[in-house]
């Protein structure tokens, strides 16, 4: 089965979407996706093929999750998120632990996005949350992501604690794709309650990054858009 799903995949490849895949998710030499290897298939087509192959087995994901196929590990994790929602809490458990044992291979930002939140974040729901705090911590740039992202499955439920005290330590991070991710939370909580959020940015939106500031007020009106990026605009000068 694992021979046949490589297949499956190596026959939807496009050499032309592959070419550009790379580039848009930075595959040169000293770029945050280094060495990753595209073939050039859409995510609607993986869903499709995951679909098929949902009863593969962890050992089998963790051979399709080592690859240096970008596709294959995105698949595999779409398959580990099916087979997640699927089980039962021992299973949910088992899929847990090995999701965190391969953070070295989620590593690209639509690998965790389509993942974290499905996986870690609904296991740690109403749970002991610490690991994510270390996650946050970390010199790994996608177990920081996985950390942020994790909490879209908490702002979902209208719990915004964790997803605002991780954006407060990840609020001097280095990495643009973490500022994305801390303002697109930020968003997400005050698309839920934006006085919540707004009570946060009143703290701290004169020491964060741009990119985050322009995606957490994003939802805001103009004129409030305005104001928030005036402010950090004269700080900067």
């Amino acid at each position: 089965m694992l021979d046949q799903i490589k297949r499956d995949l190596s026959q939807l490849s496009n050499p032309e979407k592959a070419k550009k895949l790379s580039g848009f998710f930075k595959t040169g030499k000293g770029q945050y996706g280094e060495g990753d290897i595209f073939l050039g298939i859409s995510v609607p087509e993986q869903r499709k093929v995951a679909k098929r192959y949902i009863s593969l087995s962890l050992n089998d994901l963790q051979e399709l999750l080592s690859s240096k196929i970008h596709e294959h590990r995105l698949t595999a994790l779409l398959i580990l998120v099916s087979k997640y929602g699927k089980t039962d809490d021992s299973g949910k458990d088992e899929i847990f632990h090995f999701y965190l044992k391969n953070t070295e291979n989620i590593n690209n930002w639509d690998l965790v996005d389509a993942s974290a939140p499905k996986i870690v974040g609904a296991y740690l729901f109403n749970k002991d949350t610490s690991i994510l705090f270390k996650l946050a911590k970390s010199d790994n740039l996608w177990e920081r992501r996985i950390a942020i992202l994790s909490t879209f499955n908490f702002i979902r439920n209208n719990d915004f604690e964790d997803a605002l005290s991780i954006s407060e330590l990840l609020l001097h991070d280095e990495h643009d794709l973490i500022h994305k991710a801390v303002g697109w939370m930020l968003r997400e909580i005050g698309k839920r309650d934006q006085e919540i959020e707004e009570r946060f940015l009143s703290k701290y939106y004169m020491h964060m990054p741009r990119t985050m500031l322009r995606y957490a007020i994003e939802k805001f009106d103009e004129n409030k858009r305005k104001f928030y990026l005036t402010q950090i605009t004269h700080k900067k000068r």
